[in-house]
């Protein structure tokens, strides 16, 4: 039963717009690759490492392939023909064709070599991986007791991979459950993933494959200490969003940052390219079991919370239908969502509350993820301190899924070990005392948080139905989300889409969808 008295045909009607806008761009999509999406096939078949440049392999043999024009067709086919006719590895084929020892150009013109064989072991070997990391974690989690939701979530950024280690462990003594690995500033700009463990970053730490590993060794070994799993965050956005996925599945990354709409609005990525990209993200994401975390609580911070909270479930229509398309089971989608509102607002935390059990009602199989108040965090730590209290008692009471801890000294710093710890004790505290709030309360019929509820989703609704009319792309133009223009030919990245060739193959890909229970064609 609806706590907020939803009418179920305005839900049916949201969905149903959201279900046709996926659908059109299904199509679309589909029909199209990115330079990105092919180095991630190369790097689950096994490419890795860097030329005497630094410049990485994926990138060397992808750039090889547009060249000798034989990118269109898939870069596998490529890949397999260099290996049939040299009889060497992945890796050492790659390595070659970076020093020059061999020409793909000429290779195209050999067509009496039989791939199929190659293809084919190519993408099982791929698949084989990425089910391995799943069963082990599968494992782990058969092992240890699973603890309450909302999960607790909290954050390192030190720019050093190693003491963003010797902090993630500190903090899962402290009792987080998840921890995230940010960035580094701009990482998502870069057309490439670099190589290697890395100790220099600003305002973040990069995403690399070696950090990943040395952050899934650090938590595991500290999940073996305290007898619970530690999960793992990173972000996979930006223009090397299937790239990081890819990498985050062979090493057993549990949750990553995977929005369809947040390159487009917050980084300007071209938009074509990251609904493909997310696309073949998001088969990795669902064949590795992560979870993703979309990313529309940061529509709030370009947009006003009371007047743009439509925007927001909206939003979590459309990226729960890019979802399903891909694969992705309601229980690995952590549709996002913010605690926003300025804090001056009366009856602010009302409204808060009206918008969480909005979404719980709305997607009531998700792992929803609910973000903490930053956009009026003042610097005055006393105050930061309650909002954060508060959005904590939101969080259990309506049951989300993950909650990424607020901190008081928020605007002002990176946190400190003591700041996370303060923040884990305040998520602690209140989560404990107000475990079952949400089954013993009913909100007043006519309400101010029923009528919020149910106008924020007739808003949604109708969004979503003239984005259906119009077509995303459009509504992305004029602004309609996070109040930010996104033109279809605009924005980085768009150089790197192609049209797929009537012989495209991508053999990771129709394992992929295989394995999903997808439309192979």
């Amino acid at each position: 039963m609806s706590l907020l008295n939803l009418d179920p045909a305005v839900i049916d009607r949201a969905r149903q717009a959201a279900s046709a806008i996926a659908d059109e761009m299904d199509l679309f999509l589909r029909a199209r690759s990115t330079v990105a999406v092919e180095r991630t096939s190369l790097r689950l078949a096994g490419v890795d490492g860097v030329d005497t440049d630094d410049i990485p392999l994926p990138n060397v043999f992808v750039d090889a392939a547009q060249e000798a024009g034989l990118l269109s067709r898939g870069i596998l086919p490529v890949l397999a023909r260099a290996m049939a006719h040299t009889g060497r590895s992945a890796q050492v084929v790659a390595e070659a064709v970076a020093t020059g020892d061999l020409s793909l150009a000429e290779l195209a013109a050999d067509t009496s070599l039989d791939t199929d064989e190659v293809i084919d072991e190519l993408a099982a070997e791929a698949i084989r991986k990425i089910e391995e990391t799943r069963l082990t974690r599968a494992g782990f989690l058969d092992r240890y007791e699973e603890r309450p939701a909302p999960l607790h979530y909290v954050i390192v950024a030190t720019g050093n991979i190693y003491e963003d280690a010797v902090q993630a462990r500190t903090a899962a003594r402290q009792g987080a459950d998840i921890i995230a690995v940010i960035r580094s500033t701009g990482q998502s700009l870069l057309d490439f993933v670099p190589y290697g463990p890395t100790t220099e970053g600003f305002g973040g730490t990069y995403a690399t494959q070696a950090n990943f590993q040395i952050m899934r060794e650090a938590l595991d070994e500290v999940g073996e200490e305290l007898g619970r799993y530690i999960r793992l965050c990173n972000y996979c956005s930006g223009l090397c969003m299937p790239e990081i996925a890819a990498m985050g599945a062979l090493e057993r990354l549990d949750v990553m940052l995977n929005d369809a709409l947040y390159g487009i609005l917050f980084r300007d990525i071209n938009p074509k390219r990251t609904f493909i990209d997310q696309y073949y993200s998001r088969m990795i994401n669902a064949a590795a079991g992560v979870v993703i975390n979309t990313g529309e609580d940061n529509y709030l911070t370009t947009a006003d919370a009371v007047e743009a909270a439509h925007t927001v479930t909206a939003s979590q229509f459309i990226n729960e239908q890019f979802a399903l398309r891909s694969g992705l089971p309601v229980e690995q989608m952590g549709l996002g969502h913010a605690m926003e509102i300025n804090p001056d607002v009366e009856n602010g935390f009302l409204l808060e509350l009206a918008q969480a059990q909005l979404a719980r009602e709305l997607f009531p199989g998700a792992p929803l993820k609910f973000m903490p108040p930053t956009k009026y965090m003042t610097g005055n730590i006393f105050k930061g301190h309650i909002q954060d209290a508060l959005f904590n008692l939101v969080g259990v009471w309506t049951g989300q899924g993950i909650q990424l801890l607020g901190m008081m000294t928020e605007a002002m710093h990176t946190p400190h070990m003591g700041d996370r710890y303060l923040a884990l004790e305040n998520a602690q505290y209140v989560m404990n005392n107000a475990r079952d709030l949400g089954a013993e309360i009913q909100f007043r019929e006519g309400g101010l948080i029923q009528t919020r509820a149910q106008e924020v989703l007739a808003d949604a609704c109708d969004l979503l139905e003239e984005v259906q009319e119009r077509g995303l792309f459009e509504a992305l133009s004029d602004g309609r989300f996070a109040d930010v223009e996104r033109p279809e030919d605009r924005g980085k990245g768009e150089e790197g889409v192609f049209q797929r060739d009537p012989e495209y193959r991508n053999p990771i890909e129709e394992k992929l969808r295989g394995l999903l229970g997808l439309q192979i064609q």
